[in-house]
């Protein structure tokens, strides 16, 4: 009955079977990789980078060319945008060998700009924030932990005397929490790999071949 349904569960067509039915070809496509590199694996790969190339180039061009740029400039009569308009042109003088240093004009700007957003917003969130929860009262275990294992870790890039006394043993101290908190990065990383593996693997069973409920 499962293999009647394999065959004939595209009928009556409809456009969800037929986005399963592509889904599943293109999955087992991927995961052919997995015996050695084939057409099939390079077809899907090249297909999913076209796809996603085509996808946001699309997007940003409906929300930032034409809503940022063009209806501001042509409807509403504000002429701000046309100075990123015109530093985003002069990046495309990179294509012409005689012209190609004007395009450093727009990447300084760019890079300049990027980072003076960038760098308050992320001391803010990954430094200050770091450091007020290390100061704060240690009423428990896990606080004092934390506030142990930062200054460990601290101390283990501070190269400017020999880790010799107080300061090695700490810095063994620090190094035991940078593995720990490396170990623990690569294990959530696995997880949600193999949740991703698991989604595939029910996508197929489930939606696609009807095996499981």
């Amino acid at each position: 009955m499962n293999e009647v349904s394999l065959w004939t569960g595209f009928w009556p067509f409809t456009p969800e079977r037929f986005a399963i039915w592509v889904g599943a070809i293109l999955t087992l496509c991927i995961y052919s990789f997995l015996y050695r590199d084939n057409p099939f694996y390079k077809f899907a790969e090249h297909l999913l980078v076209g796809v996603s190339a085509g996808y946001w180039a699309l997007i940003y061009w409906n929300a930032n060319i034409v809503g940022q740029l063009l209806v501001p400039v042509l409807r509403g009569g504000v002429l701000l945008p046309l100075v990123p308009g015109v530093l985003g042109l002069l990046m495309f003088t990179r294509f012409f060998p005689r012209f190609a240093w004007i395009s450093r004009y727009a990447i300084a700007f760019y890079v300049g700009g990027y980072a003076g957003l960038a760098i308050p917003s992320y001391m803010q969130a990954r430094v200050l924030a770091q450091v007020h929860a290390a100061m704060a009262p240690t009423v428990s275990i896990t606080a004092a932990l934390l506030l142990i294992g930062l200054i460990c870790s601290l101390l283990y890039f501070f190269f400017s005397r020999e880790h010799k006394g107080v300061l090695g043993g700490a810095s063994r101290i620090g190094i035991w929490f940078l593995m720990v908190g490396f170990g623990a990065s690569f294990g959530y990383t696995v997880m949600a790999r193999v949740s991703l593996l698991i989604g595939r693997m029910q996508f197929l069973f489930r939606d696609w071949l009807g095996l499981i409920r």
